[in-house]
């Protein structure tokens, strides 16, 4: 308890390092800077909307690391999926190759102290952004210090990006666990990531630089010195059983059907091209007063926004736009531009306070003209931007944005209060038609009526409404759809209460 009360003390016990070169000498960045080479000042891309996809293709990356892996990330849990990766990372950094890996401390969980020992390799190194001041902290004495500490552990990294040699990086909306890839028991996301060659990777490696030395960015703490040969070896042998489990599993075997058609970075094949800049928060933003422009990157997307002519499409799994949010939107529909935005329904989400407050401001929207969308907690349909395989469609995690089917943004941020003050948040903005097209594909797929709802302005009862279909008929729905009695009683308390820069 005494622990949980004392201040964090500086971060300053730590070399500060920094990217390495990128690779030149092995197959895959051959491949990669002969692609890149052939378009003068240009990033390529490809998609990730395959849970099973995405998870391949950050194996295969870090099998074929050569000198650097530099991951970012606001989870990596200690689960499934996030063994598998452990194992890929631990059989590169036996290769010789540095990995650096920086991971929010939120929900840090280090359970068999599988972190620690991979800490003690002399090729990882692990470090917690903005962490507790306890290890391990039990729920009463992670309770005190949010009690304490509330301003400063209320704000967290919510980055997610994993490069590899500096030449290929992923990024987008994923994090590191079961849930992101479609392996888990229970709650599985529909989200989007971009697989990422060109001039936009030096750009990440030289954000996550930025983050890795800054003053929030601690070193995970070893354990006794003398016992780390024999806790790496028993997280070897702990790790080996696991993923040995996970290769007996359906899942794998689901994951190895697709492999063929896999798009992972270093396979012969298209990529998206065009200009694209990696934008990120600066970490000192988690320390600010209020809303400082200049540590954020809402500005370059409000600039990106402003200069729609004809159509925006935006996915996020939390929508809260604020009023003065809201009435731009809605000057924006009567200027001319269509704006249809998909979200998550309330039988969608976990987050019932986050829905609360876009309940505030949906009436308001879809009054002006916002079109929007709500994700059904089912299964959805095949993705046309992939090659094989559906998504769950559990629930919407990724966060995305198309303007006139031209300008791109996939990244970590959504659009609410938190992300926007609170959180640190990264993504890139691209110029490219194609990969446009490949994310409205997306967005229209996962807004077809047997996926989502499309809620709109009812003139009769002066309230909204739901449409959609179901097997095939249209259905109109005039509360929640598929959300109990008690889910929607606690949004309706929660919407009294003025929470919304919590959000």
């Amino acid at each position: 308890m005494l622990q949980a009360c004392s201040t964090l003390p500086p971060s300053t016990a730590k070399a500060e390092t920094h990217h390495l070169p990128a690779a030149t000498d092995t197959p895959s960045a051959r491949y990669t800077h002969a692609e890149v080479n052939k378009h003068s000042h240009q990033s390529g891309f490809r998609l990730l909307t395959l849970s099973t996809n995405a998870l391949l293709s950050r194996v295969a990356l870090a099998d074929h690391a050569a000198h650097s892996i530099d991951l970012q990330y606001y989870i990596f849990a200690n689960d499934m999926t996030g063994h598998l990766m452990m194992q890929h990372l631990l059989a590169a950094a036996d290769r010789g190759v540095r990995v650096r890996m920086l991971i929010d401390d939120d929900n840090f969980d280090d359970k068999h102290d599988l972190f620690s020992a991979l800490n003690s390799h002399p090729n990882i190194e692990i470090r917690l952004f903005n962490p507790f001041r306890t290890r391990s902290p039990t729920l009463v004495s992670r309770a005190v210090q949010f009690m304490m500490e509330w301003r400063r552990l209320n704000r967290r990294m919510h980055n997610k990006a994993f490069i590899v040699d500096n030449n290929v990086a992923i990024i987008g909306g994923r994090n590191i666990g079961d849930p992101y890839f479609d392996a888990g028991s229970d709650t599985h996301f529909r989200d989007l990531d971009v697989v990422a060659i060109g001039p936009v990777v030096q750009q990440a490696s030289e954000a996550f630089d930025t983050y890795w030395n800054c003053d929030a960015a601690y070193p995970l703490e070893p354990k006794k010195a003398d016992d780390s040969g024999k806790r790496l070896a028993a997280a070897r042998v702990t790790l080996q059983k696991e993923v040995r489990k996970f290769a007996q599993s359906d899942y794998a075997q689901a994951v190895l059907d697709e492999l063929p058609d896999g798009p992972t970075a270093d396979k012969r094949g298209a990529w998206f091209w065009g200009d694209a800049q990696f934008v990120a928060d600066q970490p000192a933003k988690i320390e600010a007063d209020g809303d400082v422009p200049a540590l954020r990157i809402g500005p370059q997307l409000k600039t990106m926004l402003d200069g729609a002519q004809h159509e925006i499409l935006a996915t996020t799994p939390y929508f809260i736009p604020g009023d003065a949010g809201t009435k731009h939107l809605v000057a924006r529909v009567q200027g001319g531009v269509s704006i249809k935005i998909l979200t998550n329904s309330l039988a969608s989400t976990d987050e019932t306070a986050a829905h609360a407050g876009y309940v505030h401001y949906r009436k308001t929207l879809v009054e002006g003209g916002v079109q929007l969308y709500e994700l059904k907690p089912q299964p959805g349909q095949s993705q046309p931007t992939t090659s094989v395989g559906k998504s769950s469609g559990t629930s919407l995690h990724a966060k995305t944005i198309v303007v006139d089917d031209r300008e791109v943004f996939i990244g970590s941020l959504n659009m609410d209060q938190r992300s926007k003050l609170l959180n640190t948040e990264m993504g890139v903005i691209v110029d490219s038609p194609g990969l446009a097209h490949a994310v409205s594909d997306f967005f229209h797929t996962a807004t077809q009526p047997s996926n989502a709802y499309q809620v709109t302005y009812d003139s009769a009862s002066h309230d909204v409404i739901w449409q959609a279909d179901d097997n095939g008929k249209p259905v109109t729905f005039h509360s929640e759809p598929a959300a109990s009695v008690k889910r929607r009683a606690e949004v309706t308390l929660l919407r009294q209460l003025p929470i919304d820069s919590l959000l």
